[in-house]
């Protein structure tokens, strides 16, 4: 699978990493409410549970190896608001993504949404997932089996 070679593509990353951002472990990770949920263009309908939402995050992340480059994280909005914004490449293909993420009154981060482009490296990327999570409940979240 290729993807178009743009230049003006966000998702191609850029030459100098935000050095502010190496090394970030976003925060809201360790504070998911028992109830989170996760949906994001890549997953069919919203995984929810503190544990299950988790292991997706971390499964995503996994999948990233050393490619993470990081252009914002910080505040949004009200007080429970929190954006990332970044781009990575999944098995050798570039992937970029703005994370919005809603906090409850007590501070837990409740609703991880996750938007991705482009949607060829999308639909590689749910594959790479499926096959991450085969054998659990999970990979149903990642599309159906392929024949």
């Amino acid at each position: 699978m290729s993807v178009k070679n743009d230049a003006s593509a966000t998702y191609l990353g850029r030459d100098n990493p935000e050095p502010r951002f190496i090394g970030y472990y976003p925060p809201w990770l360790d504070q998911l409410a028992e109830d989170a949920t996760v949906e994001g263009s890549m997953i069919d309908g919203a995984v929810q549970g503190r544990e299950r939402v988790r292991a997706v995050v971390l499964a995503i992340r996994s999948l990233y190896g050393d490619s993470q480059e990081w252009n914002f994280a910080g505040p949004y909005g009200d007080a429970n608001g929190w954006l990332e914004d970044y781009v990575a490449r999944v098995g050798g293909e570039p992937i970029a993504c703005v994370v919005l993420v809603k906090r409850n009154d007590r501070g837990q981060a409740q609703h991880v949404l996750a938007s991705y482009r482009p949607r060829s490296s999308v639909i590689h990327f749910a594959r790479r997932l499926r096959e991450h999570f085969a054998g659990t409940s999970l990979a149903e979240y990642f599309g159906a089996d392929e024949p």
